[in-house]
């Protein structure tokens, strides 16, 4: 029933406004406009001079005005595998993964050579001792999508902390130096 209704409104919209892309929720509302691109787990919407991030979770279909576009590309990608997998390993990464006040004394210490070792690892949910103990998701550990949305979170909270703690020692410098 919701590929009927989901090609009925498809149809509709490709009839009444040729040139935009067509976006339908889980809950039959369609919005034309353009995807903008495919951000992690979430799409880029750009409706009535509005962008919106919309998680892939709550999108039931999108239709695309030119399917050589890069943005199309990668969203056949992204429909090969299943949404839920990444938002797992974001949650994974989130609540599990390392120590984040260990990275914010990093940052403090050695500022932006923290920030460069931390891009270059690659860090895995198997590798910590509380994501492999603690996590329910132990099944897609191997899952290349899952690994790919782990590491971008994983990444980008260490990071978070070590540019903190960077700015932290911006502060107390400035602080002292200003007395």
């Amino acid at each position: 029933m919701k590929n009927i209704a989901c090609s009925l409104f498809l149809l509709l919209f490709s009839i009444c406004c040729f040139g935009s892309d067509i976006l339908v929720l889980n809950n039959q509302m369609a919005f034309e406009g353009k995807v903008v691109r495919i951000k992690g787990c979430s799409v880029v919407f750009k409706a009535a001079g509005q962008k919106y991030i919309i998680p892939a979770s709550d999108i039931y279909c999108l239709q695309f005005e030119d399917v050589e576009d890069k943005v199309y590309t990668k969203y056949l990608a992204l429909a090969d595998s299943d949404p839920s997998k990444c938002l797992k390993a974001n949650d994974d990464a989130r609540l599990l993964h390392g120590k984040k006040g260990g990275h914010y004394m990093l940052g403090m210490l050695f500022g932006p050579f923290a920030i460069v070792g931390t891009l270059l690892s690659n860090p895995l949910p198997y590798r910590g001792k509380n994501t492999y103990m603690l996590s329910e998701n132990r099944d897609l550990f191997k899952d290349p999508v899952y690994l790919k949305c782990y590491m971008q979170r994983a990444k980008s909270d260490l990071i978070l902390m070590e540019v903190l703690g960077w700015a932290t020692w911006a502060l107390i410098v400035l602080i002292i130096s200003s007395q």
